[in-house]
């Protein structure tokens, strides 16, 4: 069996949560987080940043690691086990642009409810629902600041 490993971001700006729609070929279809492969000599938080700014178009930076997920999948090859670190980040506003070569064809921020439920695998859901109950604590303590400095 062959390892693969990959970083993400689940992105919030003001409460609202970025998810991205791929449709490969209308063989794979549907909402999912930001996320992909570690490169030679990258950290994990390079990763998540490059990725979610690659395929979203978001500046976004790391609040905190949230956790890592796990699932297979077949290639020809054989068997991938694939482990997907995930991370926390607050974005600097709404805009996001699908990364088309990626076949991202829709992007947008949603309500944690509605983000929840567009998702299609629920191993990024279940990440989305730690993500989120960070956030609302950290909005609590008075813990999630954003950088209004930037324009």
């Amino acid at each position: 069996m062959n390892h693969a490993v990959s970083c993400g971001g689940i992105v919030i700006f003001r409460g609202k949560i970025l998810v991205l729609y791929k449709n490969y070929r209308g063989r794979y279809e549907g909402w999912v987080l930001p996320k992909g492969t570690v490169e030679p000599g990258e950290e994990f938080t390079e990763t998540a940043v490059r990725e979610v700014k690659e395929e979203s178009g978001a500046e976004a930076s790391i609040v905190k690691y949230i956790g890592t997920s796990q699932y297979s999948f077949s290639v020809p090859e054989g068997e991938v086990c694939k482990d997907v670190h995930w991370y926390l980040m607050m974005a600097e506003n709404y805009y996001s642009k699908p990364q088309r070569e990626e076949y991202f064809v829709d992007s947008g921020y949603y309500k944690y409810h509605e983000a929840s439920h567009l998702l299609k695998f629920q191993n990024e859901r279940q990440m989305l629902e730690k993500a989120y109950r960070e956030y609302t604590e950290m909005r609590k303590a008075g813990l999630w600041v954003p950088n209004h400095s930037k324009v």
